[in-house]
């Protein structure tokens, strides 16, 4: 008896009947984020398995996000007893992740959806480069994206809000440039639900639509931007907030006599182009990777809010390349870069593809470059994928917390627990000391809140308190309150 063999072409070497429908090249900007997905969740959950993520701000958003999955405000105990997340930052827009976090409720959820909004920005930009001006460059563009130092030292720092910005950016910039203004206006109104900043971000995509677009659509969302913004940071932030105020005023006021006022530092901005400050390595590593072509593009004006309150801030953590601070830029300079190379090829018509070709291949090879120099570099590293011994031991160790405990943690042991515990940092705020358990890892103190030896002293108070030590292993310690009378 003989069988068939399995037919995956027509008679005339034409796919099947069942795939001649499917567009393939439409498939390509969904594949590619697809691939950026699963790089992507990858590399959070391994960071995660590995104890690298942390409870701020791990630990913070996910803190939020159960308490709204349990109908409740988003209150915060990592940040104090009762703190209300919409007090700090304006971002209703983390509701989103309710339904998820219901059928998986941990902190993978909320890494997974990082992993999951980055990638979104790909299909967008990549499309659009795709059907303007091939599928190679397409996939360059995807390639610079997607491996971009920005998005890298995102999922390389725990979850953070300004995930859900990235795909609506994309979708909006590459609106504005297909002349697509209420659609445009559309993928940048939710941005203000994103953070309290980003209504500013909205006003100058309504700039844009008023200058190149409907003029009325423009100028109404210019003022619902700038609107939006006010009542977050002048109205609905003071009254949520503990302190009723908005908390990072202070980010842009000086003292006088003791630091650069703000004048100053707005016509300091200049000078950073040309000089090595960090403000300067910012621009440079933001622009480098697109040969500077990016500056070529109007769409580059979206980045102006953002890149404006970085620089004018006299917080240094936002002037560098660190953390999640540049991800909101990413898509619009990547946008930026191909509406730079469309104008470019219409400019040599007679050089055809060839006039891109320099450009796109120089980002990737700038790209690759840089990536050593961020945190998704560990991924090349073959350790990355195992758990060591010690990694094993603190989750035996955080097994022994009963779910519902009130725990003290150290800040890398925090996101292990916020999903079943209230959880406090250890050592900081002073509502930790309200904690029945403490779990510290000794072995591999992370110096913030405590550094060692201040755990030192610490353990050795709650011992004279009466805590008494219920493991101690390889490093790890867990301590019980005493019995209330």
């Amino acid at each position: 008896m003989s069988s068939s063999p399995v037919r995956l072409s027509g008679d005339d070497g034409s796919p099947p009947a069942r795939w001649r429908g499917i567009s393939w090249p439409r498939l390509l900007p969904w594949g590619l984020a697809a691939g950026f997905f699963a790089f992507y969740a990858l590399f959070c959950l391994r960071r995660h398995g590995l104890l690298l993520t942390t409870g701020y701000d791990l630990g913070i958003f996910e803190q939020a996000v159960r308490s709204y999955a349990h109908f409740e405000l988003p209150v915060a105990p990592l940040k104090g007893e009762g703190y209300n997340l919409l007090g700090d930052h304006f971002s209703p827009i983390l509701l989103a992740l309710v339904p998820f976090y219901l059928v998986w409720p941990g902190a993978e959820t909320l890494l997974l959806g990082q992993a999951a909004l980055l990638a979104l920005a790909v299909v967008p930009i990549s499309r659009w480069a795709q059907r303007e001006l091939g599928a190679a460059a397409a996939v360059a563009v995807a390639l610079g994206y997607g491996f971009s130092w920005g998005v890298g030292s995102t999922i390389g720092f725990d979850f953070h809000e300004v995930a859900f910005a990235a795909p609506l950016l994309a979708f909006a910039v590459v609106a504005l440039a297909e002349r697509r203004w209420v659609a445009a206006v559309a993928w940048a109104a939710p941005l203000c639900l994103v953070k309290e900043d980003l209504g500013l971000t909205v006003a100058v995509i309504g700039g844009y639509v008023a200058w190149r677009g409907p003029r009325r659509l423009g100028v109404v969302t210019m003022v619902l931007g700038v609107l939006a913004s006010a009542l977050e940071l002048l109205v609905l932030l003071p009254a949520m907030s503990p302190s009723h105020a908005y908390n990072y005023w202070d980010n842009l006021e000086s003292r006088p006599g003791t630091e650069p006022g703000l004048l100053e530092r707005l016509l300091s901005v200049p000078g950073h182009l040309v000089t090595a400050t960090v403000q300067g390595q910012l621009l440079f590593f933001l622009l480098v990777p697109t040969l500077l072509l990016a500056l070529r593009s109007p769409l580059f004006l979206v980045a102006v809010p953002t890149l404006g309150w970085r620089l004018l801030s006299k917080n240094p953590m936002y002037w560098g390349t660190q953390y999640h601070y540049s991800v909101v830029l990413m898509p619009i300079v990547f946008a930026a870069f191909v509406d730079a190379l469309i104008r470019l090829r219409a400019a040599k018509p007679h050089w055809g593809r060839w006039a891109t070709v320099p450009f796109l291949g120089g980002s990737v090879a700038v790209t690759a470059m840089l990536f050593p120099l961020f945190p998704m570099a560990q991924a090349t590293d073959a350790g990355f994928y195992r758990s060591s011994a010690h990694v094993r031991t603190v989750q035996s160790v955080l097994a022994d917390i009963p779910s519902g405990a009130r725990v003290a943690a150290g800040n890398r042991l925090v996101p292990q627990l916020t999903s079943r515990c209230t959880v406090f940092e250890f050592g900081w705020p002073k509502d930790w000391r309200t904690a029945e358990w403490v779990v510290v890892d000794t072995h591999n103190p992370m110096g913030w809140p405590l550094n060692g030896e201040q755990e030192t002293e610490q353990i050795a108070t709650l011992r004279t308190e009466g805590f008494r030590t219920v493991r101690e292993e390889d490093g790890v310690l867990l301590l019980r309150a005493p019995a209330a009378p």
